[in-house]
């Protein structure tokens, strides 16, 4: 199975969307998401986070691999290779990496950055989740609740809480995010 970024959201959600016959201002309702949020999201100016992607992927009906553009196959084990030595996309904001519906865990490398804008979105949805530091140092908020993280440390969290990463870092930061559905 190849490696698959963001930008396959992007492609991807219009064309999906329409297949639903829905509207942006039904999938703004369906999702609780903002219309203009959506349309970013369809013309590549904005990356959906974790929590939103996996929202808009129920509100269409599919899976979170569908609307990243995978095909999960009856494969015994699922491998996402890296491309030069790099896992996911290195240019966008999420890369997912492996996980299906048939599965209770998605993983994912995400690169929080400085933006504000990034900064400002927080992510919830059900389940558990598990965030590895790969590179830099990141801030996690969690409800009111702020840590600061550096390469190497690990949080494991309720991910219904509502939640959101931000690099402190001048370098690229990463982290390996699991999310581990409890509503199978």
């Amino acid at each position: 199975m190849s490696s698959t970024s963001s930008t396959n959201v992007n492609q991807n959600l219009k064309m999906l969307r329409v297949q639903c016959g829905m509207t942006l201002e039904t999938l703004a309702v369906e999702t609780g998401l903002t219309r203009s949020y959506l349309s970013k999201v369809e013309r590549g100016l904005s990356n959906p986070s974790i929590g939103a992607a996996m929202s808009i992927a129920q509100a269409l009906g599919v899976t979170a691999d569908r609307l990243f553009g995978q095909d999960p196959g009856d494969d015994l084990v699922r491998i996402t290779r890296a491309r030069n030595g790099k896992v996911g996309d290195p240019a966008n904001y999420i890369s997912m990496l492996v996980g299906s519906a048939d599965k209770a865990m998605r993983a994912f490398v995400v690169r929080p950055d400085q933006k504000p804008g990034r900064s400002t979105i927080m992510s919830h949805h059900v389940g558990e989740e598990v965030l590895f530091v790969l590179t830099g140092t990141i801030e996690l908020q969690l409800g009111a609740h702020r840590e600061v993280l550096s390469s190497g440390d690990c949080a494991h969290f309720d991910s219904a809480i509502p939640h959101k990463l931000r690099s402190l870092s001048k370098d690229p930061a990463s982290a390996f995010v699991v999310i581990a559905s409890t509503d199978r």
